[in-house]
């Protein structure tokens, strides 16, 4: 990798702290709603602090037709992404507070008719790929340059119609078209390949005709420095896809590789805890 690309010291603290962040809001939600997806989230703090924060091109207008899109596959995880909407100003914070109550527009999956900032309305999984490249190819056809990106559970390999999405992103060489498996291992019966093999992922993209890049998704400097990387060269005539190795529920040790938590809820000791920890690790 180029070393200019790769992020100052500052910029790896800021972004750092905006993946505590994420944890962080995902536990006060979550505890409004009384249930959610703790670890789903955690396995992708890092994720969404690299794009919103740093990779993807974004403004104040949450329409702005140039920005730069992002998908979620794993529509579930839509408890960590609220938070950054309203840290962009796209909803008021005070929505936050009423988070999965009623007449709220904050639900458990996102929806893009009434939450602004939100590009896809997910949550069944197997979606969004194909949402995406229409979105990627739609751009093209309007000579637009931005950058459509994908965040799919690893478990969502196993739907069919995300190997016809990148089937197509491939046929049109969809170069500003990024997917991005959290390959965190499990999805909500156990382990994604006791239910059912997705491995090799990476020379399966790569047959698919995709260009793949496999990075540790919870090293913020070099998830950042790689898309950095693949925002500066569109030259490879090739949807991308990154494969982001973690660990569902990183940064709550109980948590870490523990099904269980796929869907649950933290008493207000256990909240405290789970607190305490998020905030006297560096990941």
């Amino acid at each position: 990798m180029r070393n200019d690309l790769r992020p100052s010291e500052a910029e790896i603290e800021r972004l750092r702290e905006r993946a505590q962040f994420v944890r962080l809001e995902t536990i006060r939600l979550i505890e409004i709603a009384k249930t959610g997806h703790y670890s789903s989230v955690f396995s992708a703090a890092e994720i969404f602090a690299a794009l919103y924060y740093d990779v993807m091109r974004l403004s104040d207008d949450p329409k702005w037709p140039d920005r730069d899109r992002f998908l979620m596959g794993k529509g579930h995880a839509a408890v960590g992404l609220f938070p950054i909407l309203a840290d962009k100003g796209y909803i008021p914070r005070d929505v936050l507070d009423g988070y999965t109550r009623l007449g709220n527009p904050l639900g458990d999956h996102p929806d893009m008719r009434k939450v602004s900032g939100v590009d896809f309305s997910s949550g069944s999984i197997g979606h969004a790929l194909s949402n995406g490249l229409g979105m990627a190819l739609g751009g093209r056809m309007q000579n637009r340059d931005f950058f459509t990106f994908v965040m799919l559970g690893d478990g969502e390999m196993q739907e069919g119609q995300v190997w016809e999405a990148a089937t197509v992103a491939a046929h049109y060489g969809l170069s500003r078209l990024v997917a991005i498996v959290d390959r965190n291992g499990f999805q909500l019966d156990g382990r994604v390949d006791e239910m059912m093999g997705v491995e090799p992922l990476d020379e399966k993209w790569r047959a698919f005709g995709w260009d793949v890049h496999v990075v540790d998704g919870h090293d913020i400097a070099e998830l950042t420095t790689l898309m950095r990387r693949i925002k500066a060269d569109d030259t490879a005539g090739k949807p991308r896809c990154i494969i982001a190795r973690t660990l569902k529920g990183k940064g709550v040790s109980y948590m870490e590789e523990e099904p269980g938590w796929h869907l649950g809820y933290l008493a207000p000791e256990d909240a405290e805890a789970a607190r305490a920890e998020i905030l006297s690790k560096v990941i």
